[in-house]
C-alpha cells in the first residue's frame, strides 16, 4: 500500500494562495483536475516524478486544519525553509522528533504543513 495524495481545503478563492505555496515554494507543479472535478475549484500539484501529490479542495466553511498535517521529507531542508521564509510564510523549528530535523510552517491559506529530512 501506497498513499496516494494527501488533500487540504481553502476558502473560496483561496487557490492562488494554496499555489504560492505548493507550486511556488515546494515547486510541486500544478496539474490539470479531471473536466468532472474542476467545476468544484481547487487545485491539484503532483511532483514530477509522480511521487508527491496534493489536492487543494473548496469549502465553504473553511477554517485551516490546525493540528492535522501533510508532511513532506525534503532532501535539502535548509534551502526550503529559505525559500518559504523569504517568500513571506513563517518557519518555526523544533527538535522534538528525534532523527528528523523538522520545521512547521502554514500555507498560503493557514493549514498546517511539516517540512522534514533524516538527520544523517
Amino acid at each position: 500500500m501506497r498513499l496516494h495524495h494527501v488533500q487540504v481545503s481553502c476558502p473560496p478563492g483561496g487557490e492562488d494562495p494554496a499555489r504560492a505555496f505548493y507550486g511556488g515554494v515546494l515547486g510541486l507543479p500544478e496539474v490539470d483536475k479531471p473536466p468532472a472535478l474542476a467545476a468544484r475549484g481547487g487545485a491539484w500539484f503532483r511532483s514530477a516524478d509522480g511521487q508527491v501529490e496534493v489536492h487543494v479542495g473548496v469549502e465553504a466553511d473553511f477554517v485551516p486544519a490546525r493540528k492535522a498535517h501533510p508532511a513532506f521529507c525534503v532532501d535539502d531542508i535548509d534551502e526550503l525553509a529559505a525559500r518559504a521564509a523569504s517568500a513571506g510564510f513563517q518557519v518555526s523549528w523544533d527538535e522534538l522528533f528525534p532523527g528528523y530535523r523538522r520545521f512547521h510552517t502554514a500555507d498560503g491559506n493557514g493549514n498546517r504543513v511539516e517540512i522534514l529530512t533524516p538527520v544523517r
